[in-house]
């Protein structure tokens, strides 16, 4: 794809969200149901998951891991971005790598220490990209890939969550 076809194809888009605000918003829903031996089967739409503890809080190395899932999650969706802002610079990337590294101390979920947060302390997203784009083009890549990267803003500046709980019937 080059920029003119993904201009064609969202500058519809586009021109119906500025006339309609309320087309442009979406719901993303994701569900898992518990499983035997201390897992969660999710449906991705792609295949079913099962995501369970991670070993070092005593789970299978052969599941999912949650903390895994969020990191794949943010290299999936920055990677994506990236392309799409490559591809509507004009910017030619013939690789890019994207990884994220996630630090977490597991003393925190398993209660060991009450004052160990739980979840991740930092996280690292690298992107290794192989172009002959100025250094000021790579770096407005990236600033623009940061901007929309809908999961990065999310992890960086995190909505309202709320928890809610019914009996199933």
């Amino acid at each position: 794809m080059n920029a003119e076809e993904l201009r064609t194809l969202q500058a519809p888009l586009k021109e119906r969200y500025r006339a309609d605000a309320d087309a442009a918003l979406i719901t993303l829903r994701a569900e898992g149901r518990l499983g035997e031996g201390l897992r969660c089967k999710i449906e991705t739409g792609k295949g079913l998951v099962q995501a369970g503890l991670h070993p070092s809080a005593g789970g299978n190395p052969e599941n999912a891991c949650s903390g895994d899932m969020l990191l794949e999650a943010l290299v999936a969706c920055a990677g994506v971005t990236l392309g799409a802002v490559a591809t509507a610079l004009g910017i030619s990337l013939r690789d890019a790598v994207v990884s994220a590294e996630g630090d977490l101390d597991v003393r925190g979920t398993l209660g060991v220490v009450k004052d160990v947060p739980v979840g991740f302390r930092s996280i690292r997203l690298k992107f290794a990209l192989d172009s002959d784009a100025s250094g000021e083009q790579l770096a407005t890549l990236l600033r623009l890939t940061e901007r929309y990267c809908v999961i990065f803003q999310t992890l960086t500046h995190p909505p309202e969550i709320h928890l809610e709980s019914h009996r199933k019937s």
